[in-house]
């Protein structure tokens, strides 16, 4: 329910992308679970993961906003969502990693494998390529969020959405907690993804014009704090709890939320993000609609490659 972000079934973006690749691994990110039935999708992600030969990665998620909820008559105020978020991956892996036939009785969903008929000539067949099943990553926001003590207690890939590094290093601990109370070993910080907007140009001042004058500075003008102002969110682009809801500007986030400039003042914020986040494995970037910035867009994603591989591989 997001103009700028039209893509309601990213199972058929990546099937594209696919066809035109050999090597790369593609991922949405995410499914949201609660709007699809999950006997549906598991066999939807088992196809992809054929055609790509095993080159597919899984982010699931909740919800995307309040009115894709509201459309789907989900009540979001209850925590509906992140019940049937957990009820649906439970069901989906069930099929995956099933040998007969089960029923699965759920408060959401009943579904059920049932036997094999005429010899086998008819049955349940569509297991993903990679076995048990393609990773599993899940996204985190807030402050200790619960959804990354859940990536801790399956072992699924923890995915920081993050905007605000100051309480970046409580995602982990919410990992560690997850997996703790799971009675699984904690995970290496190796398997931690950190995503933040970036944008890298020869000066800080270019950087600047480029991210807060181009399509990073217009999402996020248009779309992206209109919508955490309407669902009284602002406050996790906030460095601290005391800044004023009008003080959260482009401007404000460019300073404060993003990773933009030189290539040396990008390293250096990276260093600093690594610091106060106790070390994470793989960095992400948020990507914007770049058709208009294109080589400069490029230039940015190598320096920001040349960076990471010189001074963080």
């Amino acid at each position: 329910m997001m103009p700028s972000e039209p893509c309601p079934s990213p199972d058929l973006l990546i099937a594209q992308a696919f066809l035109k690749t050999k090597r790369i691994k593609l991922a949405p990110g995410a499914f949201m679970l609660p709007f699809h039935h999950p006997a549906e999708l598991a066999h939807r992600i088992s196809w992809l993961d054929h055609i790509s030969e095993g080159r597919l990665m899984v982010g699931i998620g909740a919800s995307g906003t309040n009115l894709d909820l509201e459309m789907f008559n989900i009540d979001h105020k209850s925590g509906a969502h992140r019940e049937m978020t957990a009820e649906s991956i439970a069901i989906m892996t069930r099929f995956w990693e099933s040998e007969g036939p089960f029923e699965y009785r759920g408060k959401y969903w009943t579904v059920r494998r049932p036997a094999d008929q005429m010899d086998k000539c008819s049955g349940y067949h569509l297991k993903p390529f990679q076995q048990p099943y393609p990773p599993i990553g899940v996204t985190g926001l807030s402050a200790s969020s619960a959804t990354l003590g859940l990536a801790g207690a399956n072992g699924w890939i923890p995915i920081s959405f993050c905007f605000t590094p100051q309480y970046l290093h409580t995602h982990w601990a919410a990992v560690e907690r997850g997996a703790l109370e799971a009675g699984r070993v904690a995970p290496s910080r190796d398997m931690w993804r950190v995503s933040r907007p970036f944008f890298v140009a020869d000066t800080d001042k270019e950087a600047w014009r480029r991210s807060v004058g181009g399509e990073m500075g217009r999402y996020f003008r248009e779309d992206y704090l209109p919508m955490l102002a309407g669902n009284n969110a602002l406050g996790l682009l906030k460095h601290h709890p005391d800044v004023p809801d009008s003080d959260v500007t482009v401007e404000y986030v460019a300073q404060h939320c993003w990773i933009v400039g030189s290539a040396e003042t990008v390293r250096q914020r990276i260093e600093d993000m690594q610091e106060q986040s106790g070390g994470f494995g793989v960095l992400h970037i948020m990507c914007f609609d770049h058709l208009d910035d294109l080589a400069a867009t490029r230039d940015s994603y190598a320096a920001l490659a040349g960076i990471v591989a010189n001074d963080f591989a």
